[in-house]
Order: C-alpha cells, then structure tokens, then sequence
C-alpha cells in the first residue's frame, strides 16, 4: 500500500476540492467516483483533500496491487470486503468507522470494486473516495460487473482549466473579480492587468493544463521541460490505445489521434475520416474515434442545422470538428518550434487553429458541449453557446481581424435569430453593434448564465 505520493513543487489550487468539500459535509454522501483523462491530477487530489480532512486513510491502488482486486473476488459484502482490507492494510493503516476514509485509485482495474460501492454505501461506516480512468471504455477490462446506480456519485476531472492556470500564476480573485465587471459593464480592462492576461493566454496555449506541466512551468519558467513532460504524457497515451483497445481498434486509434493536427489545419475543419487514412471511412474509424473522446483525449464540436436554441437538438451528428482536449498537448504534436512562435506571434497559416483549440480547451474544461455553424456556402462561425439564455456566436481571432460570417449573420436576424455575439482576439474589452470585442483571455468568464 502506498500512501505517499510523488511530491510536486508547488500543491495546485483545483476546484475538485470544493467539489470534495461539499460532498463530505452531505450528511447522505455516497461514494465518490472522481474520472477523467489520465495524470490530469485525481489521485493527487483526491490523497490531499484525504489527508487533510480524515484522521486515517487508507489507500487502495488496484493497479498496483493486485492483491487488492482478490478482496472483492469471491463476495461483494460489506464486512467480507472490510475485513479483508484490514487483512491486507490494517498494520498500516486502522480501519476505524467514520475516522478512516477508504480511496480506492485506479479502480477501473476492478470492475467487482466498482459493483462493491453499492454494499459499501449501505454499510455507511467508512466514506470512500475512488478515482478511474478509461471508466466503461470497449476493451479496457476483459469483465464488466455493475455498475452502482444510485449508489455512488461521479464527478468529471479535467486537466487544470485557464482559472485555475492562473491561479497557479499568482492571479488572484479581485483580479479575476475585476475582469467579470470589465465583462458586464463593457469597459477596457486597465492596461497593466491587459498586457499580463494577454501574456498568460499565450503562455497557456503553449502549456496547457496538464498538472505535471503546469506545476514545472511555475518552478522553472522552461519551455523545453514543458515540452518534453507533454511528449511523454501524448506518447503515454498512445501506448494506452495499445495496451487497453481491443486488438482490432489498436492501430486505427493511434492514427486517429495523429491526425487532429492535420485535420484542425485545413481551412473547413470538419472531421474527415479519409484525412485519417486514404479511402478511411466511417466504419473504419468511428470507433476508434469514440475511444479517443472517452478517454478525455479529444473533444467534438458539432455542427448545427440552425442557430437556434436547444443547442443540442439542432446539432448534426455526423458532421463536426475534433479537438484535443488540453491545448498545451495540441501545441506538443505541432512541429518543432511552434512553442516559440506562438509566444512570438509568429503563426502564419496555422495560427487559426491553434486559437480555435485554445477556445475549445477553455469552453470544454468549463463543462459546455461544443458547437459551431457551418453551411456549404462558405459561411462559418467558429462556436456557438449559450449565453444568458440566447444562441450566441462565438468567433475566434489570433490577432484581429474581420469576420466575415459574423456580419453576415448579425446583419440577417430574422433568417439566423441571433441578436448577441462575440468576437475573441487580441482585443480589449468593446462594443460595436451586437457584437463585443474581447480578450481571448476572457473566454472562461462565458458563462452559461
């Protein structure tokens, strides 16, 4: 059993503890299931907020130790599971009720663990804390045992989102406060706090959230180590669609993911199974895509039949762009030197979508789906959400720049009913007509509400 974690040079404010926070305090919590992508931080998370708010805690890896996974082999009861646990750990660690947390990591490696949350909720002596990764993903157990439905709550973790990169950076909530009233009241951000933001959007482009990235970027101000933590990081997730994908989907991911640079440069950007791999098709492919987005590796972005509200409902299937889910490991896959250029400005053709994977990075770690327009005339808006309430466009500038279809649509609202829109770029905070103009790094402060 291993209790201490790797140690990291600076602990990183997250929001999963105010998540954390609030479900100990629930006098009728279930067990936690904390998933997402891999090394976006859970276990670190979940071992802090442990240690800091139980007397003992006891610590399961069952990737790790295989011992663990027998404990729940031959009986799914509450005592039998209990006493097993403090067969193996309880030299180490007591098993006290209601002292003692209980965090199972890497719990998809046993799926009679996950059924086991059900007997264990009931029981209510001990509170439990599980993290997973590749959660219910086609070919990543050989056995799948129940799932505990009413019986655990699941929570979504994604690599550190832009508020929380700067967080790391030293910003703190007046200044952040400052930006939302800039926001609101359609007023230039002052000049000092503008150059700094502007400074870190540019740094996060090129960083991303990753924890391991962000944390050595903060110590060390060295580009170079981000890169190579984020080159290990993607060549680990190739080496997971080997390891866990079922053996006819093995090479077709790993030429999926490849491909989302080269998709996201061609000027439309919709997702084009034959940009995979000459004559590749939907069959071919559609699977293995689905095994990326399960992973938390990529994200969709939709296209719409209409702009209209529900989003969702207006959304066409089988058309839509692909993302990667963290920008910073975008960045990494992009030729040599990209890193530099971007914090230059030097981007040419390519810095379209770099921008547009930034604004999805951003939007998606915010938890909103993604969606855009697009028509067969050339017409395109970059996204569309929801915002107090309406359907709004969303278009994405590097730099500056006009929008072409932006105008077209605003000055059309009784064919697009759109009556508000937004342009990001490297802008301050303006307005004209319907549309305002804002910093790109103010894309985390639209919200749904």
């Amino acid at each position: 059993m291993k209790v201490v974690q790797k140690n990291r040079k600076k602990v990183l404010k997250r929001k999963i503890y105010n998540i954390l926070t609030s479900w100990k305090a629930d006098p009728d919590k279930k067990p936690i299931v904390i998933k997402g992508c891999r090394q976006c931080g859970k276990t670190f998370a979940v071992l802090e907020f442990a240690k800091a708010n139980y007397k003992h805690v006891m610590y399961v890896n069952f990737l790790e130790d295989k011992q663990a996974g027998q404990i729940f082999a031959d009986s799914l009861n509450a005592q039998h599971i209990i006493s097993g646990l403090s067969a193996l750990y309880g030299s180490q660690v007591p098993l006290v009720p209601h002292d003692t947390c209980i965090v199972f990591d890497e719990i998809q490696q046993c799926p009679d663990a996950r059924a086991a949350l059900k007997f264990l909720s009931i029981d209510g002596r001990f509170d439990i804390l599980c993290t997973g990764s590749l959660l219910g993903m086609s070919g990543y157990v050989s056995r799948v045992s129940s799932i505990p439905v009413g019986y655990e709550q699941v929570v979504d973790m994604y690599p550190l989102d832009f508020e929380e990169w700067l967080w790391a950076n030293g910003i703190n909530d007046d200044i952040i406060d400052m930006l939302k009233s800039a926001l609101d009241s359609c007023t230039p951000v002052p000049a000092a706090v503008h150059n700094r933001m502007r400074q870190l959007m540019l740094q996060y482009v090129v960083t991303g959230g990753m924890p391991e990235a962000v944390a050595d970027f903060v110590a060390n101000r060295d580009f170079s180590r981000v890169l190579s933590i984020q080159k290990r990081i993607v060549s680990d997730y190739k080496d997971d669609a080997v390891k866990y994908a079922i053996q006819e989907d093995k090479a077709l991911i790993k030429e999926c993911f490849q491909s989302v640079p080269l998709q996201l440069s061609k000027e439309n950007k919709k997702f084009q199974y034959s940009f995979v791999r000459k004559r590749g098709t939907a069959d071919m492919f559609r699977g293995s895509l689905q095994w990326l987005e399960d992973a938390g590796v990529i994200r969709r972005c939709y296209n719409m039949l209409i702009t209209e509200l529900p989003l969702e409902g207006n959304a066409i299937p089988d058309q839509f762009k692909v993302y990667m889910a963290d920008t910073g490991l975008f960045v990494s896959m992009l030729e040599q030197g990209t890193q530099y250029d971007i914090l230059q400005g030097n981007l040419l053709g390519y810095k379209g979508a770099i921008f547009e994977n930034v604004i999805a990075d951003i939007f998606s770690k915010m938890e909103r789906k993604l969606y855009y327009y697009r028509k067969d005339s050339g017409l395109e808006l970059d996204f569309i959400i929801r915002y107090k309430g309406q359907c709004t466009p969303v278009e994405v500038k590097a730099t500056t720049g006009n929008a072409k279809s932006l105008k077209t649509v605003m000055a059309h609202p009784e064919r697009y009913h759109v009556s508000q829109a937004f342009k990001l770029g490297d802008y301050n905070v303006g307005q004209t007509d319907n549309v305002r103009t804002l910093p790109l790094y103010m894309a985390f402060l639209l919200t749904a509400r």
